[in-house]
């Protein structure tokens, strides 16, 4: 699986890794707009992300509004509903505008920071991006 971690602090982005890596190519992005700018060039070259975490304050461009340009973007080529890639928000905002905002923008998850690796895998699991007995361990690893 092909993920990508949008988060502006560093020291997360590693441990999103470490937590990510037994279940596919891990990259990163340090803020929205280099986010966006991996995302679209993931689609566009047919190796598409299958998982964005994706945190909500950042610079260049916060993670609510990049949420909306991956779905726009997403219309643009076709891809709507189920085909499109999951996104889990991942913020340390828990108030009812951020949340809400979040879904209706069409997030499939949203967890509370601070992010521990079983919230992280129960999400995945929810999503069906993991196999519910591979919690333990890692699932198997596609090569895109």
């Amino acid at each position: 699986m092909k993920i990508l971690v949008v988060e502006d602090d560093f020291v997360a982005r590693n441990v999103y890794n470490e937590y990510l890596r037994p279940y596919g190519v891990c990259d990163g992005a340090e803020n929205g707009l280099v986010g966006l700018n991996a995302f679209k060039f993931a689609l566009d070259c047919g190796k598409p992300y299958k998982l964005i975490c994706l945190d909500i304050s950042m610079p260049e461009m916060d993670g609510q509004t990049l949420l909306r340009e991956i779905r726009k973007y997403e219309a643009e080529k076709g891809i709507t509903g189920s085909e499109g890639v999951k996104v889990i928000m991942t913020t340390a905002h828990n108030d009812y505008h951020n949340i809400m905002t979040a879904f209706i923008g069409q997030c499939e998850g949203y967890i509370i920071k601070p992010i521990g690796k079983e919230k992280l895998l129960q999400q995945m699991k929810k999503l069906g991006l993991i196999d519910d007995g591979i919690l333990g361990g890692p699932a198997p690893r596609e090569n895109t």
